[in-house]
């Protein structure tokens, strides 16, 4: 199995305090968002891997774990138990015990977890922890704006799984203990969840943020005045400065999607404007843009 840093992956450093972690998960979820790059399967596996990073290093015990076992980390508990069941056969017997676990690291300890679960116990009666299963879970984004839950059949049993608004196209979730049954009495593996969203609104997704595009009539732009435009949840009325150019950017705070397991906090929407140049002019209307055109080259 592949060792996975997961600190590189975050591009922090391992003293990185839990903000330091959010901040960089969000900046590379952003980057790597397959709705920023589609048909980019390089940047799909990316955001992939950011998200399993984060979902180990942003839970305190995860971490604690991870950093003392690196990828065996999932195993912490049955090593321990097997380590200190042998170091009880071995007790007085002259023989050397198993080593703490500060003496391994990265593929040392690899290896020796694999000679200690790998069969070569001579017997031992070793509980194995089951096989975790893979699932792709299909929505849409109007599906995660908001908390909600559904039932699943995974292997003839209904798993009912709340799914938390906000959740991104390709983030994996691991849902404990509905794997494949665990080997001598070992627990039973995780379900892993895929998500794929589907998007078919106005509106672009960057994590929580979104961005849009809105056609502004060449009037109110030039002169100033009002205009209504769309968010993800109703409409709502902004003031159009004057002389508003064609690209102008405006934000609207906390107009955007839910940020993922942060009730009550939103991203924040982007609206482009697109100055729409009028046509299919009446002859009045011609005569009032010659008359515009006349002043404007004689400078008056």
């Amino acid at each position: 199995m592949e060792f996975i840093d997961y600190y590189k992956t975050l591009e922090i450093d391992k003293t990185a305090s839990d903000a330091e972690i959010k901040k960089a998960y969000r900046k590379l979820a952003r980057k790597y968002h397959p709705d920023l790059n589609p048909n980019d399967a390089n940047a799909k596996q990316k955001f992939q891997r950011i998200n399993e990073a984060n979902e180990v290093l942003s839970d305190p015990e995860k971490r604690k774990k991870y950093d003392q076992y690196g990828k065996d980390w999932e195993h912490s508990e049955a090593y321990e138990q097997a380590r200190q069941q042998q170091g009880q056969r071995t007790s007085g017997s002259g023989q050397r015990g198993y080593q703490s676990t500060s003496d391994f690291g990265g593929e040392d300890f690899s290896d020796f977890f694999s000679s200690m679960f790998g069969g070569n116990g001579g017997g031992r009666n070793v509980k194995y922890k089951g096989q975790d299963l893979s699932a792709q879970l299909s929505l849409d984004i109007t599906d995660v704006y908001k908390s909600h839950q559904q039932t699943l059949t995974v292997n003839g049993k209904n798993i009912r799984l709340t799914i938390p608004a906000g959740v991104e196209n390709g983030q994996t979730i691991r849902i404990k203990g509905h794997g494949g049954a665990g080997a001598n009495g070992g627990p039973s593996g995780d379900l892993l969840i895929t998500f794929s969203i589907k998007n078919d609104t106005a509106f672009k997704r960057g994590g929580s943020d979104l961005f849009s595009v809105y056609d502004l009539d060449l009037y109110t732009a030039v002169l100033g005045g009002e205009t209504t435009v769309n968010t993800f949840d109703g409409k709502v009325k902004l003031k159009v400065a004057a002389g508003t150019q064609s690209g102008t950017k405006v934000k609207l705070k906390g107009k955007g999607f839910p940020v993922y397991k942060n009730d009550g906090n939103f991203g924040d929407l982007f609206i482009t404007y697109q100055i729409q140049v009028p046509t299919n002019l009446s002859d009045k209307e011609k005569e009032l843009f010659q008359e515009l055109l006349k002043i404007k080259q004689n400078g008056k």
